[in-house]
């Protein structure tokens, strides 16, 4: 109905008289819509100082279903009038009863009487001359809720409302809560409406002075309370040149209630094939929930004619651009029935369009200024696979045997610069692509390859990397060697990994932890167990067992090959091939499952370093037991002298 009333308004403007005959503007000189919210009776007044309707409008307009006023309206004008309208069924004016009991419609005509329609939806209505307080010009819609209808009596609901679907109609909206207050009255007189000034003294007050209090009774009197609930700040419409800086980020801020400032905006109109214009904001910084999947895209508010229609449009920007803010508002945009969904999915396609290369032009513009292109470059790696368009200066400095693009992510540089996996990688003189943002994970699951050349993980099982006959020969050799060692390996870790298998990827560590190739890595894991929201009961099935590498020339190796051939039963290598896969596990990034058992290893190895004997270390003291149930919490009061 909102909606319905702001049309009203805008007829004022094509009209003949609008814009020579001043004095019909007499009685309603300001245009606005008034909400009034009456708790007490159930009732929700709208009121606007359109043109009004006459009698024969009541009867043709509200009287027939799918009869629209503002498309009657739209074909009377001349040709060229400037005028938008919404609404163009003739049905929207009958949704009120889907919250109300009773519709009443007061509404006064320049060229007629002021008359009333009612109706209950009962399929009668009633059409007669209201000798009720006159309105002056324009139309006002008393709304009588149902009893479960009365949340849009209070006042939040009523502003939330308005300030989701008309805060840049172009029109003052204002909220007008009426209120009661006690106060107290004497004789209706001037004297009443002056303040009363009482003397407090002796016991012996004038009588006349205690009949009149005596009169004094209290009454209620009504106030009302305005506030203007819809800010007009339709920039948009403006020449871009006309804007200041402090608008845009005033405007951001109120769109996005975001507490800091853009980085940059653009502002564009189309007018070719449809009618549109747009003000494109990109964000200081990347939104905290940009990897949630089960988000819709509500970054883009679509407006036709300035009145909110959806911000949940899939189809109006792509995914990889969900981290944009803005706002599109229409002049050509068919709706349907409910004027909440779109009728023709080819003009937001043509919006689709526009939008992305003015995007890009905005990526293209902030490129050149390297410092506030560096805050933002981690929004672009989030789709980065469904548009991948530069990757040659890495492929420019790969070495002709290297076959593929190596990367590793942690969540620091120093971290993987001395991890474990990049040991053979470098020494070979390829380079690592290092990864250090959260994003950059939900990034590479993505993107598979890059200018012909895969990306692989040096995290993960597969690592495979050029050889020549000779170290081939080598491998082969030190797989038959420790065949048995990772056998043995294997029985004492049992379901704590998958297999232990001879590393190619290791140079001075004895060992590391790898995943499976579809498994996640140690950074995902990390990420995923720091959410909040979680699904504790799928986490065990998508962290895959870890995998155990061995360096076959390492001296901790070749000795622990050496004491395993000697007795496969003796508890040290049990001990040590524990101590070293959980080792492997904090080296290569993963948490320990149960860290006291870890830190007690540990101890032993310390002890034995130390020539500390096991019985020198004193026993603990048994603890008390702890009862099965433990009592109820007594208070107890003590006095206090």
């Amino acid at each position: 109905r909102l909606r319905k009333c702001t049309m009203e308004k805008k007829k004022w403007r094509p009209l003949p008289f609008s814009l020579t005959d001043l004095s019909k503007l007499e009685s309603q000189k300001e245009l606005m819509i008034d909400i009034i919210p009456n708790p007490q009776e159930h009732m929700l007044t709208l009121v606007d100082t359109g043109i009004g309707m006459a009698k024969t409008d009541l009867r043709n307009n509200l009287g027939t279903i799918a009869m629209s006023g503002t498309k009657a309206f739209m074909e009377v004008l001349q040709a060229g009038a400037d005028i938008s309208m919404i609404g163009q069924f003739g049905v929207s004016f009958y949704s009120a009863y889907l919250v109300v009991d009773e519709v009443v419609v007061v509404t006064k005509h320049n060229d007629d009487e002021q008359y009333a329609w009612e109706s209950s939806a009962g399929g009668s209505f009633t059409v007669h001359a209201d000798r009720g307080e006159p309105i002056g010009w324009g139309t006002q819609v008393i709304l009588h809720l149902k009893e479960d209808q009365t949340e849009y009596l209070e006042e939040r609901r009523v502003k939330e409302v308005v300030k989701k679907h008309l805060k840049f109609i172009g029109e003052k909206n204002s909220d007008d809560e009426a209120e009661e207050e006690k106060g107290e009255k004497g004789e209706e007189d001037k004297e009443d409406e002056e303040p009363k000034i009482e003397n407090v003294g002796s016991d012996e007050e004038d009588e006349s002075v205690k009949d009149k209090k005596k009169k004094t009774k209290k009454i209620k009197e009504n106030y009302i309370d305005q506030e203007e609930v819809n800010k007009t700040n339709l920039i948009w419409t403006r020449n871009p040149d006309d804007i200041i800086q402090e608008e845009n980020g005033e405007f951001y801020k109120i769109l996005t209630n975001d507490w800091e400032d853009h980085l940059t905006v653009k502002h564009f109109s189309v007018e070719m094939q449809l009618e549109f214009k747009a003000l494109l904001f990109i964000p200081w910084r990347a939104p905290f929930d940009l990897i949630e999947n089960k988000k819709k895209n509500n970054n883009i508010k679509l407006y036709v004619r300035r009145v909110f229609i959806m911000d949940s449009c899939d189809e109006l920007i792509p995914e990889y651009l969900n981290c944009i803010r803005g706002v599109a508002d229409s002049e050509d945009l068919p709706l349907n029935i409910s004027q909440e969904m779109l009728q023709q999915s080819k003009i937001l396609k043509v919006i689709h369009k526009n939008i992305v290369k003015k995007y890009l032009e905005l990526f293209s513009e902030l490129a050149e200024d390297k410092e506030n292109y560096k805050k933002f470059s981690k929004n672009l790696r989030l789709r980065i696979h469904e548009d991948s368009t530069n990757h040659s200066q890495y492929v420019s400095h790969m070495k002709e045997t290297q076959k593929s693009i190596y990367h590793i992510t942690g969540e620091r540089k120093e971290e993987e610069a001395n991890s474990a996996f990049v040991e053979c990688v470098r020494k070979r003189g390829f380079e690592v692509v290092n990864m250090t943002e959260p994003i950059d994970e939900h990034c590479v699951q993505q993107l598979k390859e890059s200018n012909d050349k895969s990306l692989v993980s040096v995290m993960k099982e597969g690592l495979e990397l050029p050889e020549d006959e000779e170290e081939m020969k080598k491998m082969e050799e030190s797989k038959a060697k420790f065949e048995n060692l990772c056998k043995l390996m294997k029985e004492i870790l049992d379901k704590k990994i998958e297999r232990v298998t001879i590393s190619n990827r290791l140079v001075s560590s004895p060992c590391c932890s790898v995943t499976s190739t579809y498994g996640w890595t140690a950074n995902t894991e990390q990420i995923v167990k720091a959410q909040a929201l979680r699904d504790n009961s799928t986490m065990e099935y998508v962290m895959a067992k870890k995998h155990l590498e061995i360096n076959p020339d390492h001296p901790m190796v070749e000795t622990l090959l050496q004491k395993a051939e000697a007795d496969t039963n003796d508890k040290a290598v049990k001990d040590l091939v524990v101590l070293l896969f959980e080792t492997a596990l904090l080296s290569s990034g993963f948490s320990l499952e149960d860290p006291q058992t870890h830190s007690n290893g540990i101890y032993r190895m310390i002890k034995l370093g130390l020539g500390i004997d096991e019985d020198e270390v004193p026993a603990e003291e048994p603890s008390a037991a702890v009862p099965d149930e433990i009592p109820p919490w007594r208070v107890m009061r003590m006095p206090l002298e």
